[in-house]
């Protein structure tokens, strides 16, 4: 029988909404609504994280129970849970755009595990709330697998993030208008229970500031440092400005890594940003394949590209700014502020170069090797050469013009590898003569760089694939390819169709390429 032990400090030392249920409303004084989940007609357990599950204390027959996809599914309570929708605004887009919260976001509760780690429960997909403006609080198959897969796929690839535990279906079809061209379909229905020791973002605090309710906002980071930032000390101002730092610097290190795998996260905005500097809302993200620092996921940003992967780390900052001014009334002055925007470059800075190390297997860096880097970038994006398999090739080689051959599976064109051929060598030669004046032994190298540059990514026609042999009813593709994003860094003898390149034919299909903002 599943137990937890709860602990709801949110709704425990925060104020709430007054009134229950999901009715549409503006919520002004309180950081949280109390909403139960709406049941649904047939749950069935799709796919889990079996090391998440294990986290939580969760038997594998207890997964395999009708009582837990019945759970997290939301159709039954457990003693202890408290269930709730958030309260927060953002920028979107680079604008404000007012109230927010979880439109289809609920909280279970939050649970300590065996280790005292705090983990909160969520339930993405369960039915509306006071936040759910005119949508009805529910998720399709295709968005819950891609959150499912990616939560997973990121925390194996070493990337700060949320996880899941649960993808459960539904039973039920919800209509989406997936292109937004005016054809809304019926599709099948599931839910994720989405794990993280926090769900707070930058939004929470925006909201609060920008209605001027500066005690609770007040109440809201003194509550947020005590619970998921203890180890600060200190008082005041000081402890502020630590703690604004520390968020900098997180945020600086998850961009840091998103940059390093090749990473799109597709809909940066401020309510997608989580203070505990973890990738939180996998919506319409994606990985680079042929090489283009201005490419987006995202349909909705096509034209503009605000967030497009070589924008990511200036529009962090610049999310960073939001957040800031929404906490400016709490402090005296700037200084503070700035002092941990700062931060944010330093560290950025700092990651760039580590990346730079680790993927090119140096063991220091020295004036020249961001340009070295920056030489190869280049390359690759007039070449079209596919990221993750270009970095893969670099760690086998010995470098030199006769390694050409080894970058042949990471083109997409033939006459453009015919054309970068040349200069691809005389890069190549520049590497060699770089790596002659690094201490590190070949092996070493190797090691190292296999560690930083993935043999597997979650490309989106993968997922796609998952995606339409589960909307066929069998799901066994989900848990193929979550067992395969397990090990991203190995080879995987049998696997080898997972690391090539994205077939022609995915280039413009709908799911294999870019993605719309619908669920």
């Amino acid at each position: 029988m599943l137990a937890f032990d709860f602990d709801n400090r949110f709704v425990r030392d925060l104020p709430g909404d007054p009134e229950k249920g999901p009715r549409v409303r503006q919520v002004d004084a309180a950081l949280w609504s109390p909403v139960d989940p709406t049941p649904v007609r047939s749950p069935r357990l799709l796919a889990h994280s079996a090391e998440m599950a294990a986290r939580l204390g969760i038997t594998e027959e207890e997964v395999a129970s009708v009582e837990f996809a019945e759970v997290f599914a939301g159709n039954r309570l457990l003693d202890g849970m408290q269930p709730y929708a958030a309260n927060y605004g953002g920028h979107q887009f680079g604008h404000w755009a007012g109230q927010l919260g979880d439109g289809r976001a609920i909280t279970l509760g939050e649970t300590v595990d065996a280790a005292g780690e705090r983990w909160e429960l969520q339930l993405k997909g369960a039915g509306p709330t006071p936040y759910s403006r005119t949508a009805d609080g529910r998720a399709v198959l295709r968005s819950s697998v891609r959150e499912f897969l990616c939560s997973e796929a990121m925390h194996h690839l070493g990337v700060p993030t949320t996880r899941t535990l649960s993808l459960v279906g539904t039973g039920e079809d919800v209509v989406r208008d997936m292109f937004y061209d005016g054809h809304p379909a019926p599709e099948p229905g599931a839910i994720v229970c989405r794990v993280a020791p926090s769900f707070i973002r930058f939004g929470n605090f925006e909201l609060p500031a920008s209605r001027g309710r500066h005690e609770l906002l007040r109440q809201l980071v003194d509550f947020c440092i005590r619970r998921d930032y203890p180890h600060l000390q200190g008082q005041g101002g000081q402890l502020l400005g630590d703690w604004f730092g520390e968020v900098c610097e997180r945020t600086a290190a998850m961009v840091g890594h998103w940059m390093r795998v090749g990473f799109v996260h597709g809909v940066m905005n401020t309510d997608n940003m989580s203070i505990l500097g973890q990738t939180i809302d996998y919506g319409p993200y994606g990985w680079i394949d042929d090489y283009a620092p201005d490419w987006t996921p995202n349909t909705t940003d096509a034209q503009h590209r605000r967030y497009r992967f070589g924008q990511q780390p200036a529009v962090a900052y610049w999310n960073l700014g939001r957040f800031a001014g929404a906490l400016s009334p709490l402090f005296d002055g700037v200084e503070a502020l700035q002092a941990g925007l700062d931060r944010f470059i330093a560290a950025y800075s700092a990651a760039d170069r580590g990346n730079t190390m680790a993927k090119l297997g140096l063991s220091e860096h020295l004036d020249g090797d961001a340009e070295l880097m920056q030489s190869l970038l280049d390359l690759m994006q007039e070449g079209g050469m596919d990221m993750t398999l270009t970095f893969r090739a670099l760690c086998d080689i010995e470098p030199g013009s006769a390694a050409l051959p080894a970058f042949d599976h990471a083109f997409y064109e033939d006459g453009k590898r015919s054309a970068l051929q040349p200069r691809l060598g005389d890069w190549l030669a520049r590497y060699a003569s770089r790596l002659e004046a690094d201490p590190v032994e070949p092996a070493r190298r190797r090691e190292r760089m296999r560690g930083a540059n993935p043999r597997y990514v979650l490309r989106n026609y993968l997922s796609q694939q998952a995606i339409d042999r589960a909307t066929a009813g069998d799901p066994g593709g989900i848990t193929e390819l979550l067992e395969v994003m397990r090990h991203p860094y190995e080879d995987q003898p049998g696997r080898e169709a997972f690391a090539g390149r994205r077939p022609e034919w995915a280039r413009h299909k709908a799911g294999c390429s870019m993605l719309s903002c619908s669920s």
